[in-house]
């Protein structure tokens, strides 16, 4: 059985909900995305038992992409495991038990992702883009990651919407991600 190289999923569990209701309408907000309100839940749906698992993402080569992870991004390796001929592992930041990343290394080489010259040029293929991460302040934590050798493709902007600062980074293997901060 081999694994697509790009396959992603998220490890959410537990994440703050506040509930209101306005004119008549009982809608959800996330603690942490306060410009960001979730419409009803729908609890009659036969999927409603449904929520994030992890991300998966297909490595080359798996030694380096678990270090690169623990010595640019801070995370903590959780659970190695082998599958298949390759290496498994779930990756976790220095403070957040509810994101994984499961990085799915070695065994048959990967098709490398292709490269792009910014990040506009990024969005035209389909599929997988990137992953978020947020982050207390923007700004320092790129200056961090440009002292640790982190390319980073995007410099901050704001987006109002959903009051966020973001700037995008890449990992080696061409793998962007998104920092957030929230903009009060």
């Amino acid at each position: 059985m081999s694994l697509p190289q790009c396959l992603i999923a998220i490890v959410l569990a537990g994440t703050s909900l506040v509930t209101y209701a306005k004119g008549g309408h009982t809608s959800t907000a996330t603690a942490d995305k306060p410009g960001v309100t979730l419409p009803a839940k729908n609890h009659s749906s036969p999927f409603a038992s449904m929520r994030g698992g992890h991300v998966g993402l297909r490595v080359a080569d798996y030694k380096a992409a678990k270090q690169w992870y623990v010595e640019k991004l801070d995370f903590r390796v959780v659970k190695e495991w082998p599958f298949n001929g390759q290496h498994l592992a779930y990756i976790a930041p220095a403070t957040d038990d509810r994101f994984f990343i499961e990085l799915l290394g070695d065994g048959e080489r990967p098709t490398p992702k292709p490269t792009f010259k910014d990040l506009n040029a990024s969005a035209q293929v389909a599929g997988y883009h990137h992953l978020c991460l947020d982050v207390a302040d923007v700004d320092k934590a790129l200056a961090t990651l440009r002292k640790r050798g982190v390319k980073v493709v995007a410099e901050p902007f704001l987006v109002p919407d959903i009051k966020r600062r973001l700037a995008f980074i890449e990992d080696p293997w061409g793998n962007v991600i998104e920092l957030a901060e929230e903009v009060k």
